[in-house]
């Protein structure tokens, strides 16, 4: 009740902003020639956000009028000439400013309607139109790396979306090598309900038939992280949770070699080595890395070895076009320590039940984009991507409260992936009565192919991924999977005044899914004896149509203060996870159909002199034929399958302030920021089973909070944060309602947690001194309950911890 009190109490105070701003001023000048000092025919000015527009008369002359008091960016080009941006802060006059044009002999590069980015505390926003998409009116935040202070060897998650509103996270893996997140009642399970990308192209196992990621850029390598909610499903496909987007560095553009050395060791033989060269020299420009990254784990039986490298080469031929090639390679091993039992947990969170368990990954990705200016106004964006990719999971999967049998052969699951796609986005800009409006026009075609194989394995305890059936092949099961998807999509900001806009969408998707393969099917008797066992062939093929709507709304009473609001429909087609995987804790319904519905969005939200950044806004999520397990029926096994419809509805707060600045003046040489990051979430099922009808949908906190602390002065940065996550469930039946616990421990509550982290940075000349300590208080939680791989059982997270990196940059 406290929390909802205060943030009515800082709507109210943030409401009452732009009533204080009510005073309008204009802006004039004239756009001249540089060399002749002629006026520029046909010239434009353009204000970045509100999207005004102003043309020239014959004398050069403009005017933009009808704006408050703050700071703006405007843009000035005309045919023939070079564009140039200058900011301007209005006070309490109106403002004469001149554009002067030097002229070109090849044509302009597009003009991108945005602002260059202020100083963040960490967290800022997509701006309407970046690049060859559209986000206006869309819920979106950008963690910007270099201004986050985090254990960034371990890709430490809880800190580094400590700013963005409303993730749960998976903290059942320390070393980072794996990133699980979900937001707004969906599952983090290797965050598969988002639609994950790096530099704009997918990196997931399948994005249509298996979009699990189990490749995660490694956080040293990344310039920013970009993250869409749900209006997302027009412009990046069929999901609930959004969009999320990697963004890679690219290094120095100012010099042809440069070298970033980072050297981390940490608590449990951590050691960590990243290292990255980049350059530019004529028309081309580099970046490259390698990382190599091992440790021991906290748990007995979870240590990992892992490498990383990326490389990029951009090559400009001219003003118009550029080519950019990516490729990235992961390789990792890993050893599961498996979960354990809530008694277990209790005493001793530590141990480790299984020791023959394993996974392996492999992970090629290649790109090749385009980037083609056709004028002032038009631009081409051409994506081509591909994967090449295998993981391996090995190891004992029966009930934890069963112990492993050691003359028992091994599960063997083997995936391979083959994938390729295109994306291909024209966007362009243009004016209707004086504003400026942009439409985007995109394709995308999408070829994945996964080899999905499952049979026994050796009897030893090694990281052995070979099969050891009678044949030395696959005994459980074989399939070949294979998605095809061709969408159409489009999406127009229509500027209806200077302060409003209407952001209207549609999107085509074509999508074919195919199993073709075979199971063992293998019938025991009540005494565990085989009485049946035979090789079951299928065949499966899907085919559907869908067609998808949106429309978002954007007013900003100021240049620096937006209300927004959206509502998109959303699909999500079944996957091969869901269709066929052998698994002795589960079965899977034959019969599943795809979910569907709809997420909608209102929000208010403001950067004011970067001093205070906020954002605050509501959300609902409406989920038709929810996929889930439930019990069979008078029975103790679980069966995957649509289980009815569920709605959740929450609050995602987010405020923070220099405290400092804002009591001294931006001026002020120290920096103390505090921020606080608040979601509140209420979740139901409409569903046709007694057992799970009323109840609270699994893995849906209806709190999660996070405050911290940020100081800077000159070199020196250090931050403290604190995490809250109330009580979830993990089924959809609610297990452990009544303070019952399940003997396996794949369902039942998930209690409550807090963790405190702190950490510092400090910079002298070239070098980089980084450490801190996460789990502070040495908090003992968990945030995941495993049904297969790598538990089942509960996965304890890390107790307390350290790291200490050393960063040298030449």
């Amino acid at each position: 009740m406290y929390w909802c009190k205060f943030i009515l109490v800082s709507l109210f105070f943030l409401c009452s902003i732009p009533a204080a701003l009510a005073q309008t001023f204009a802006i004039s000048g004239r756009v001249t020639n540089a060399d002749t000092g002629k006026p520029v025919p046909q010239a434009e000015v353009i204000i970045s956000n509100t999207g005004s527009i102003a043309k020239a008369d014959a004398q050069g002359k403009y005017q933009l009028g009808n704006l408050r008091a703050g700071t703006y960016t405007l843009t000035a080009f005309g045919n023939g000439h070079s564009s140039s941006a200058r900011q301007v802060t209005i006070g309490q006059a109106d403002v004469l400013l001149n554009f002067e044009l030097k002229p070109l002999e090849v044509s302009l590069r597009t003009v991108n309607v945005k602002n260059q980015r202020e100083q963040t505390f960490g967290i800022t926003r997509l701006h309407g139109v970046e690049g060859a998409a559209i986000y206006e009116a869309k819920k979106s935040e950008v963690v910007v790396l270099d201004d986050v202070v985090a254990n960034k060897a371990t890709n430490n998650s809880r800190q580094v979306f400590s700013r963005v509103a409303g993730l749960n996270i998976w903290e059942s893996d320390g070393a980072g090598l794996q990133l699980g997140i979900g937001g707004r009642g969906l599952s983090p399970n290797r965050t598969s309900n988002f639609n994950t990308r790096q530099n704009g192209y997918d990196i997931s196992a399948d994005a249509l038939g298996y979009p699990e990621s189990y490749y995660t850029p490694p956080t040293e390598a990344v310039d920013r992280i970009e993250v869409v909610r749900g209006a997302a499903s027009l412009q990046y496909g069929t999901q609930f949770g959004g969009m999320i987007n990697f963004v890679m560095k690219e290094g120095t553009q100012e010099k042809p070699f440069e070298l970033v050395s980072r050297q981390t060791v940490g608590s449990w033989g951590l050691f960590n080595t990243f290292n990255s060269i980049s350059g530019n020299k004529g028309k081309f420009h580099y970046y490259g890395y390698y990382q190599y990254k091992r440790g021991d784990g906290w748990r007995q039986n979870s240590g990992f070895d892992a490498h990383t490298a990326f490389g990029t080469v951009h090559y400009t031929p001219s003003d118009k076009i550029e080519l950019k090639f990516d490729y990235t390679f992961m390789d990792y091993l890993a050893q599961q320590p498996g979960g354990l039992t809530d008694l277990e947990f209790e005493q001793d969170a530590r141990q480790s039940k299984r020791d023959r368990n394993w996974f392996k990954v492999n992970w090629n990705l290649l790109a090749l984009s385009l980037d083609y200016r056709l004028s002032d106004r038009t631009r081409l964006n051409v994506r081509n991507f591909g994967l090449l990719a295998q993981r391996d999971a090995l190891g004992f999967m029966g009930k934890i409260s069963r112990p492993d049998d050691l003359t028992a052969p091994r599960l063997l699951l083997q995936d391979q992936f083959n994938n390729y796609g295109n994306e291909t986005r024209l966007i362009h800009h243009y004016d209707i009565r004086n504003l400026f409006s942009t439409v985007l026009v995109g394709t995308r075609y999408y070829h994945g192919s996964t080899n999905q194989l499952q049979g026994d394995g050796s009897v030893a305890s090694d990281a052995d991924f070979r099969f050891y059936g009678e044949t030395g092949a696959p005994n459980k099961s074989s399939y070949d999977y294979l998605s095809r998807n061709f969408a159409l999509f489009t999406e127009n900001i229509f500027r209806i005044s200077p302060k409003l806009s209407a952001t209207p969408g549609i999107r085509y998707e074509w999508i074919n899914t195919n199993a073709d393969g075979s199971y063992r099917d293998a019938v025991p008797d009540q005494a565990g004896n085989i009485v049946s066992d035979r090789n079951v062939p299928e065949n499966r093929s899907n085919s559907r149509n869908i067609l998808l709507l949106g429309l978002g709304l954007s007013y900003k009473p100021s240049e620096k203060i937006e209300v927004y609001g959206n509502l998109s429909q959303n699909y999500r087609a079944i996957n091969f996870n869901d269709m066929r995987v052998i698994n002795p804790n589960q079965f899977v319904d034959q019969n599943l159909q795809d979910e569907s519905g709809y997420s909608a969005d209102l929000g208010f939200r403001g950067n004011l002199n970067g001093l205070l950044h906020f954002d605050a806004s509501l959300f609902h999520i409406a989920y038709k034929n929810r996929i889930n397990l439930r019990y069979i029926d008078n029975t103790v096994y679980l069966i995957r399958t649509n289980v009815g419809d569920s709605r959740n509805t929450g609050l995602e707060t987010f405020v923070e302030a220099d405290l400092l600045k804002f009591f001294y003046g931006k001026e002020h040489a120290t920096s103390l920021s505090a921020f606080s990051n608040i979601t509140l979430v209420t979740t139901r099922y409409y569903s046709p089973f007694k057992t799970i009808d009323g109840n609270e949908v699994e893995l849906a906190p209806p709190v999660i909070a996070k405050f911290g602390l940020s100081f800077k002065r000159k070199n020196l940065k250090l931050a403290y944060q604190y995490a809250y996550t109330a009580s979830q469930y993990t089924d959809a039946a609610n297990s452990g309602k009544m303070g019952e616990r399940d003997p396996t421990a794949v369902v039942g509550k998930i209690p409550a947690y807090d963790v405190m982290d702190l950490s510092a940075s400090y910079t002298y000349k070239c070098f980089t001194l980084e450490t801190g300590i996460n789990n502070l208080a040495n908090a003992t939680y968990f945030t995941r309950r495993a049904t297969g791989y790598p538990g089942p059982g509960i996965i304890p997270s890390d107790a307390r911890n350290y790291y200490v990196t050393l960063q040298l940059k030449l």
